[in-house]
């Protein structure tokens, strides 16, 4: 299974450059925040995959416009194509603005998720837009990751750990692929094509 990863910098590859058929081996279309809407409408609609997004720290603009045909699993666990995935957007908290939680506003988030992951199990995808603390954040408050995300990787080990925020272009040391016990972590600035494969469970 192919999975289009996207967050943050609209690929010119699939909006300005795009040739029909270039979505046709996609199968799941995943976006960690922060992107036109007008792009994500037009790849669920050239792709015709399913397209799950979560909030960026800039995305008030969906609350009137969200993207057409792609779905919010922000604060949400859902299965698609088989696979479990988490979803939590939003970024630390800097300036009060929309999609943004303090450490302690997360942990309230990932709390009330837990009945769900009592009763359906693990998540085999965690999608967030701000990265874990100490896997790819930075320095700066607006980037920094949140603990919380550290804590349900420990706790649930899930395959995939996948983030946007912290744009590759800000330093050479922001990695796109971490390793971090059982799960790999996956910066998706720009876009990323995962081959998933499913587990015997899946």
């Amino acid at each position: 299974m192919k999975i289009l990863l996207m967050a943050d910098e609209e690929s010119p590859r699939f909006w300005d450059y795009y040739q029909p058929g270039m979505l046709k081996d996609i199968d799941l279309m995943l976006s960690c925040g922060d992107l036109k809407p007008d792009y994500l409408s037009f790849l669920v609609t050239m792709g015709r995959a399913p397209l799950l997004y979560v909030h960026g720290n800039h995305d008030g603009r969906y609350k009137d416009r969200p993207p057409e045909g792609c779905d919010c699993i922000d604060g949400k666990l859902v299965t698609v194509k088989g696979i479990k995935i988490l979803g939590l957007g939003g970024s630390r908290m800097y300036n009060r603005g929309e999609h943004q939680y303090t450490e302690r506003q997360m942990l309230a988030r990932v709390v009330r998720l837990q009945p769900q992951l009592l009763l359906r199990g693990a998540p085999d995808i965690i999608l967030t837009h701000a990265p874990a603390a100490g896997l790819g954040d930075g320095e700066d408050l607006p980037h920094q990751g949140f603990e919380v995300f550290v804590r349900l990787l420990n706790r649930y080990k899930p395959r995939y750990f996948i983030h946007g925020h912290n744009h590759l272009r800000y330093g050479h040391n922001i990695p796109r692929l971490m390793k971090y016990g059982e799960t790999t972590v996956i910066n998706a600035c720009g876009y990323y094509i995962l081959d998933y494969q499913p587990s015997a469970g899946e």
